[in-house]
């Protein structure tokens, strides 16, 4: 006969194998099927509010939200790949669109939920004395602009340098171009650059670091609108539409605007009143 503290030692021993297993998967000390996990491919954009209402749908609905953040080019690439996936959250309608022609949404669970409005971010206190966008072309000026291939705030700083007959001389003072928004934001807040064409909002990411010039209105031909859909990949379609509502609802929205993201067409007449919102552009080829 196996005697009772041998039990008790082998129960113990397995209970614990199944806690590590379960901390190792990183579902903090509780196992989940697939059915419970939402993973989401997200644009670096809307980082911030994205990671506080993850956690309210977390807490709200007992499941766990799996987010992946970098360029809406290469969540779109890593979603596609994969095959997997259940949320599609592009910074932009353009990468919105490339999912929509590529079929990896399901078009009907598609929702604009906020608005970015381009801006000339510098650092704090603006030593450079930076004003408009003439001034990105100043001999000696560091400029930073994202990847117009694969991040949506690089395509519409193209854009806005082309339509302002600036594209060639601001070009040659960029000295990186950055592989997110958040990393396009970092390079000023860190002193690596004089100034980046990006968002509004990135001066509520790091506001004792940076500081937003806002465009003349007649050098802004679109403003962004960020939409949101379920993957064709979703094996939880239900809980991803439900997450796309909870996120489109004035919970979700409270935190957008929390973060000082604009969610009405409203505001946005007031900083660009000709801007066309939201639509495509495409890459001039000497740009890429």
């Amino acid at each position: 006969m196996i005697p009772i503290t041998a039990i008790t030692k082998a129960i113990r021993k397995v209970a614990s194998l199944c806690i590590w297993s379960c901390a190792f998967t990183g579902i903090a000390g509780r196992c989940s099927n697939a059915a419970d996990v939402l993973e989401c491919f997200v644009g670096s954009a809307t980082k911030p509010a994205m990671e506080e209402i993850a956690k309210l749908f977390e807490k709200q609905f007992n499941v766990r939200m799996e987010l992946h953040f970098g360029s809406s080019g290469a969540m779109l690439s890593q979603m596609q790949i994969a095959r997997r996936g259940d949320i599609y959250f592009p910074g932009s309608t353009d990468f919105m669109e490339k999912a929509r022609k590529l079929a990896l949404i399901v078009p009907e669970t598609e929702k604009t939920l906020l608005y970015l409005l381009p801006a000339i971010n510098v650092q704090r206190g603006n030593p450079k004395g930076i004003k408009s966008l003439a001034d990105l072309a100043k001999p000696g000026m560091r400029v930073a602009v994202a990847n117009p291939r694969s991040v949506c705030v690089g395509l519409y700083a193209v854009e806005i340098l082309e339509g302002a007959s600036l594209g060639e001389k601001v070009r040659a003072n960029i000295v990186t171009y950055p592989e997110s928004c958040a990393a396009t934001c970092r390079t000023v807040a860190l002193k690596q650059v004089d100034a980046v064409l990006g968002w509004r909002v990135f001066q509520h990411w790091s506001p004792r670091n940076v500081e937003s010039l806002l465009i003349d209105p007649k050098f802004v031909p679109r403003v962004c609108s960020v939409p949101i859909a379920v993957s064709r990949f979703s094996r939880n379609r239900d809980l991803a539409e439900k997450f796309v509502s909870f996120a489109a609802s004035e919970r979700g929205k409270a935190v957008f605007r929390k973060w000082h993201y604009l969610c009405d067409e409203g505001p946005i007449r007031k900083f660009a009143p000709q801007a066309r919102i939201g639509g495509k552009w495409e890459l001039p080829e000497q740009w890429r």
